[in-house]
């Protein structure tokens, strides 16, 4: 977490999305979309005095299903996977993180899920005693977690439509125009490039589908020239009949 830009003649610095190299502040790129946009440069200061820099490679954990929640965590740059693992032994995909989120704010003592980086991925790491500390003394930082928190809830609300009333077309469409939309607000791509970080076997832990039938679904929206597959990615050719069916 980045320090302000004024109170010091050395500004501390943070991680940029996309550098190995800290950067100033004001040149972090999710600052504004994360938690930190809410506090003042003052504020900034005392939160980077209680963070510590977390620096993943891809497919790394950052933290274990059912192990005490000690830390939260602000991703600053790249992606993670969320999961839960079930009784049976089958994984629950429950979400993707991306630069901005913050996790490991749940109420109970233990991690409900696990969180793996799906590529190289930096965060600010805060012991979760010390941000809960912090947080009692900022009533407007509490406010911008409680919109977070009701936003995160409408999520999970969908995904539950998502899963349960959807044809697997839908819901490949649903998920591409949802992941369309956050990464806009990043400004990391074209409005019609949606980057994929995670496997098709991700996705259809996600959805609820098969690996196969993700790849079907995907190939069957290419051969109609809705999308087109590009490395790492889909290109929105169609971008009326994918929203078009995501809202179906």
């Amino acid at each position: 977490m980045a320090s302000p830009r004024e109170a010091f003649s050395v500004p501390a610095l943070s991680l940029c999305p996309n550098s190995k190299a800290a950067v100033h502040c004001d040149q972090c790129r999710v600052r504004s979309l994360s938690i930190c946009g809410a506090l003042e440069s003052g504020e900034l200061s005392e939160l980077d005095r209680l963070s510590r820099p977390l620096s993943l490679g891809a497919r790394e954990t950052m933290f274990e299903q059912d192990e005490l929640a000690e830390s939260v965590f602000n991703i600053t740059s790249g992606s993670a996977r969320l999961y839960r693992l079930l009784p049976d032994g089958r994984r629950q995909i429950v979400g993707f993180a991306l630069p901005g989120d913050f996790l490991g704010l749940a109420l109970t003592e233990r991690n409900t899920f696990s969180a793996d980086a799906l590529t190289p991925l930096t965060a600010c790491q805060f012991s979760r005693n010390a941000f809960s500390d912090f947080l009692d003394t900022k009533p407007h930082l509490l406010r911008k977690l409680h919109s977070l928190a009701s936003h995160e809830l409408s999520l999970a609300q969908e995904q539950m439509v998502i899963l349960g009333r959807r044809t697997a077309e839908e819901k490949v469409a649903a998920f591409l125009i949802g992941l369309r939309k956050r990464w806009a607000r990043l400004s990391t791509s074209s409005s019609v490039t949606i980057p994929l970080p995670m496997t098709r076997q991700d996705i259809g832990d996600f959805l609820g589908l098969t690996v196969e039938t993700v790849s079907r679904m995907l190939t069957r929206l290419a051969r109609e020239k809705a999308i087109l597959i590009v490395p790492d990615g889909v290109r929105l050719l169609d971008v009326a009949r994918i929203e078009g069916l995501a809202e179906m």
